[in-house]
């Protein structure tokens, strides 16, 4: 009576998946082109069986992320905002200006916009770990060097 056949869908549960945590490194390399590639490995969109309403996907640390790129006049000119819920209380930040302040921000904004919004992008947003230099403290889950 349940006999799998080969035109039945499989759907696997979260909790049966195991995460393997991977290492990304930023440095030298291009903003969006490595948000791109982690929001991949967040989704789960590299294993056979993604499906996008499950948190499918792996864990990802990234290091250097002080060190990512721009391409163009970027690096002056793109600007991120932000608002104190006050009247007139729009504030807007530079890249340099807030890769000063806080160096792991343009990656993790970046990402956070490419994930889905609700629920489910936040759970996946925390199976995220961006570090500024070049060491990380999850040396325990044996991550894999990508």
């Amino acid at each position: 009576m349940n006999k799998i056949t080969n035109n039945d869908t499989i759907w696997i549960k979260p909790k049966t998946v195991e995460k393997k945590w991977y290492v990304i490194d930023a440095a030298d390399r291009i903003l969006g082109k490595v948000a791109v590639d982690v929001v991949k490995i967040l989704r789960g969109k590299h294993k056979a069986y993604y499906t996008p309403h499950q948190d499918l996907g792996d864990n990802v640390i990234i290091i250097n992320a002080s060190k990512v790129k721009l391409t163009g006049k970027k690096y002056q000119q793109k600007l991120y905002y932000r608002h104190s819920r006050y009247p007139g209380g729009l504030y807007s930040d530079t890249f340099r200006t807030l890769s000063e302040r806080k160096p792991c921000a343009p990656l993790e904004i970046a990402i956070k916009g490419m994930l889905p919004k609700g629920p489910l992008g936040r759970n996946l947003f925390r199976n995220l770990k961006v570090f500024s230099g070049s060491e990380h403290t999850l040396k325990a889950q044996n991550p894999i060097k990508l």
